[in-house]
């Protein structure tokens, strides 16, 4: 495509991601270094974490485009156009679609904003929930906990009768049905590589009838993952995800109110390891490869 970068019309930027426009069809979807917690943008980067979370998404989109389509249509740096040198390794060509503005949560595992609320009603995303259970306890049957999808602020979580009312229940049963499908397969693919995917988040499109699967996939940015041998319900496990950021940002003192308190370098060089590390545990691809193969999705 002979396109220069000044060529590109911005469509949007988000807390990760950026989108610029290609035609009609397709744009550009950027991954930066920027990382976000509690729904705000930390003013350090973790270098190559845009690069990680690019080389995961398209192979988990490969790995499941029989369960349902995607819309990558390329992540080849020769496929793309001809934009800065950076965007290469963090850009995926995509399909133009109309996003489903419902956030598609999986929960396996009782953890995070699931405990807190177990703690306080004994309930995990308004379902009702055995009683005693503890932090990190495996669910018995994975649940479905959609959210809202905030342009701004703080997604808030839904009941299936107001995400019913939101998107349609016919929508509704497609996008709860795929995202159980995707995670099913996610975490039996993560138990064969020594690791537990607790819980993730998908995000759906339209392309008139037909529904993809877009954004990202089963990221450490979208997911948590533990390893398996030091899963032990009742304490919190180590995590191959940004919820090391967000336990040293709550060692802080931090109100989870902008601006954020900055990152030692010790916990950025932390951060970018257990990025990496997760994409070579979950692919068996050496992350140093990412730059150097093609990849093509459809």
């Amino acid at each position: 495509m002979a396109m220069s970068a000044p060529d590109l019309k911005p469509i949007y930027s988000g807390k990760v991601r950026d989108l610029y426009e290609v035609d009609a069809d397709s744009m550009l979807m950027v991954a930066s270094d920027r990382i976000s917690v509690f729904d705000v943008v930390l003013s350090d980067i973790v270098p190559d974490k845009g690069r990680v979370l690019t080389a995961l998404s398209t192979w988990w989109f490969e790995q499941t485009s029989s369960i349902i389509a995607n819309h990558v249509i390329s992540s080849d740096p020769t496929d793309l156009p001809d934009v800065a040198g950076d965007f290469a390794g963090r850009a995926m060509l995509v399909t133009i679609t109309k996003p489903v503005r419902m956030e598609c949560v999986v929960r396996g595992y009782l953890f995070g904003a699931a405990w807190t609320e177990y703690q306080a009603s004994g309930t995990i995303g308004g379902f009702e929930a055995p009683t005693g259970m503890r932090e990190a306890d495996r669910l018995e049957t994975p649940l479905f906990t959609p959210s809202t999808k905030a342009e701004e602020g703080h997604d808030m979580p839904l009941t299936k009768s107001q995400a019913v009312e939101l998107v349609g229940s016919e929508l509704y049963e497609r996008a709860r049905q795929s995202s159980m499908d995707l995670y099913e397969f996610g975490a039996s693919h993560a138990a064969s590589r020594g690791l537990i995917l607790a819980d993730t988040k998908f995000e759906f499109g339209l392309r008139g009838d037909d529904l993809l699967v877009i954004d990202e996939m089963m990221t450490p940015d979208s997911s948590r993952y533990w390893p398996a041998d030091k899963w032990e319900p009742g304490s919190a496990p180590p995590s191959f995800d940004k919820q090391y950021v967000r336990d040293y940002m709550l060692a802080t003192g931090w109100d989870k109110e902008p601006p954020a308190p900055p990152m030692p370098a010790d916990v950025i060089v932390n951060t970018r390891a257990k990025y990496i590390e997760a994409y070579e545990m979950i692919t068996s691809l050496a992350f140093s490869d990412w730059f150097d193969g093609a990849q093509h999705l459809r």
